[in-house]
């Protein structure tokens, strides 16, 4: 596409002489004048010039757990749009069992100098873990950022979902369905999301039936293990802790002869991309990755410019999206 002066000027709000002092990286205009212009071509579809181009200016490491859960991978995704955005270059560290750990990653990513690291889902979830090992990045003042828990004792940004509430508005969708047998399936409980989605099921519960409560391994092997044992102890439904582990407990359903949601009603966590898709199509509760995401990227940036940032964890409020996995509680005979 042919380059117009007048086009950009016309978009931009500004004059023709304008756009050319900024095109050709000339000295003589605001800060927001010269953006305007910018913002101008992208909008129009021109390509920026080469000299105003963002170059790299340093690496940012971002530590995921394994990928087979899609929404890492979005989480990923989002957080290095907005890295790139800024000018910086993430550096995907990708957890794997048996592989490199997480403190592994971090002294590799140290030794590249990176500007800041954002942990997703890492050791800070895990009660278990200590904390020292954030508190002493903190001391050498190089930035972090937390997505998904918060590493108790450490003054640093962190955003997560509200597990508790997620637990919460599942149980009540599903009560006010009729169903009175509520499990819930989810991972080992030394997590911070686990516990938190514990406690928000046993509040939800109260008055409304038995707790029957199943925890297993993370992931679609771990659902249907434990949504089996659900059924067993005469369960209707049940709220999972992810989506992947809802699939699981749609395969016990199945396995054991019930139709989800005539017999059976199964409510994932996450929203994760192609969840609408599965048959049937999935009730969940939707975490708002791409905001929590946008969220932790900023603050890390906002810290790397001398910033002020939030020293303690923010959290986000699912929103349960109901399809086609839960319906009224079966008649009893």
């Amino acid at each position: 596409m042919r380059l117009r002066l007048s086009d950009i000027a016309r978009q931009a709000g500004v004059s023709e002489a304008t756009v050319s002092r900024v095109l050709n990286d000339k000295p003589g205009v605001g800060q927001q004048t010269r953006q305007s212009v910018l913002t101008a071509l992208d909008v129009l579809g021109y390509e920026r010039p080469q000299a105003l181009r963002k170059h790299a200016i340093g690496l940012i490491g971002l530590v995921v757990p394994e990928l087979e859960n899609p929404i890492f991978p979005l989480y990923a995704q989002t957080i290095s749009n907005v890295l790139a955005g800024s000018g910086y270059t993430p550096v995907l560290c990708t957890q794997t069992p048996g592989g490199v750990s997480e403190d592994e990653f971090v002294e590799m990513l140290r030794e590249r100098a990176v500007a800041g690291i954002i942990f997703v889902s890492g050791l800070h979830a895990d009660t278990t873990a200590s904390t020292a090992r954030y508190q002493e990045l903190k001391d050498k003042r190089l930035p972090v950022a937390f997505v998904t828990g918060h590493p108790e004792g450490v003054e640093a940004a962190s955003f997560s979902c509200d597990d508790t509430v997620a637990a919460r508005i599942a149980v009540e969708h599903l009560a006010g369905l009729g169903h009175t047998r509520i499990g819930l399936v989810s991972g080992p409980d030394r997590y911070w999301p686990v516990r938190r989605k514990i406690s928000g099921y046993r509040a939800a519960m109260q008055g409304v039936g038995p707790e029957l409560i199943e925890l297993t391994l993370f992931g679609e092997q771990g659902g249907h293990a434990a949504a089996s044992r659900l059924i067993d102890r005469g369960a209707t439904s049940v709220v999972c802790g992810s989506d992947m582990m809802a699939l699981g407990a749609i395969r016990a359903a199945e396995e054991r002869g019930l139709t989800v949601p005539q017999d059976f009603s199964v409510v994932g966590y996450d929203d994760s991309p192609l969840i609408a898709h599965t048959n049937p199509p999935l009730t969940t509760v939707r975490q708002p990755v791409r905001d929590i995401a946008t969220a932790a990227a900023r603050a890390l940036l906002d810290e790397i410019a001398g910033q002020p940032t939030p020293s303690s964890e923010y959290l986000f409020r699912p929103e349960l999206v109901v399809r086609g996995s839960t319906g009224a509680a079966p008649r009893e005979d």
